[in-house]
């Protein structure tokens, strides 16, 4: 099981979009240690969100690191622009990238970490040939294109043998997992070895505030690991 401290990475789609800027030094201040934009197409999800554009005019208001979850048709047509935008980390899903290597190699080229997402019906086996190229392995809890959702207790299995592969590698790799992720899912995904957690719902809805949401759900996961 890994070692490594729990990281949470709140996804923006529940906040407020008129304000985004400040909406992201909220979470800086609230102690996250990233900030996950989940950007879709209309085609891969059926929703749009944030355009590079965006991401942009946020990025000067906080110093933590921005990921960019490309939920996309067309990720490689798309990459340069999100890291010009900040992201220092570019996932892309398994199931977009027609030649998977030649994408993760394209985002480091491009100066960022390059990590790779698998939807809940992707097996962990379809990234197992290119963990010698990724930073970050980010396996779905839920189907994407939606916040809100409920979390997939079925996906523990997958993170476990994401996790195994891991170790095998031996490299420092991340392991992090996204869909309805608060103080009630977090251990379970914690203890089957996740170290970075999504969430979004469930740090913006807690009427005790962010920070309050933020180190419950870090404390819970910390202890799910024994």
């Amino acid at each position: 099981m890994s070692s490594r401290p729990i990281q949470i990475a709140p996804s923006v789609l529940p906040a407020e979009f008129s304000r985004l800027g400040e909406e992201c030094k909220r979470l800086e201040d609230a102690g996250v240690d990233r900030i996950q934009w989940d950007v879709m197409d209309g085609v891969f999800v059926p929703n749009l969100t944030f355009g590079p554009d965006v991401i942009h005019a946020c990025r000067s208001h906080v110093e933590v690191p921005f990921e960019a979850h490309l939920m996309v048709v067309n990720p490689d047509e798309l990459i340069h622009k999100y890291v010009e935008a900040g992201c220092e980390i570019v996932i892309v899903h398994a199931e977009a990238c027609t030649h998977l290597h030649r994408t993760l190699s394209n985002i480091r080229e491009l100066g960022a970490s390059p990590a790779v997402a698998l939807n809940p019906a992707t097996p962990a086996s379809a990234v197992r040939h290119v963990m010698d190229l990724v930073d970050l392995v980010l396996v779905m809890t839920v189907n994407p294109g939606f916040g809100g959702q409920a979390y997939l207790e079925t996906m523990e299995p997958k993170i476990a043998e994401v996790a195994s592969m891991i170790e095998l590698t031996g490299r420092d790799i991340d392991l992090e997992v996204d869909g309805g992720i608060g103080p009630a899912t977090a251990p379970g995904s914690a203890a089957a070895g996740a170290d970075v957690l999504v969430a979004g719902s469930a740090l913006f809805r807690d009427p005790k505030g962010l920070a309050h949401a933020v180190e419950e759900i870090r404390t819970v996961a910390e202890a799910a690991r024994g």
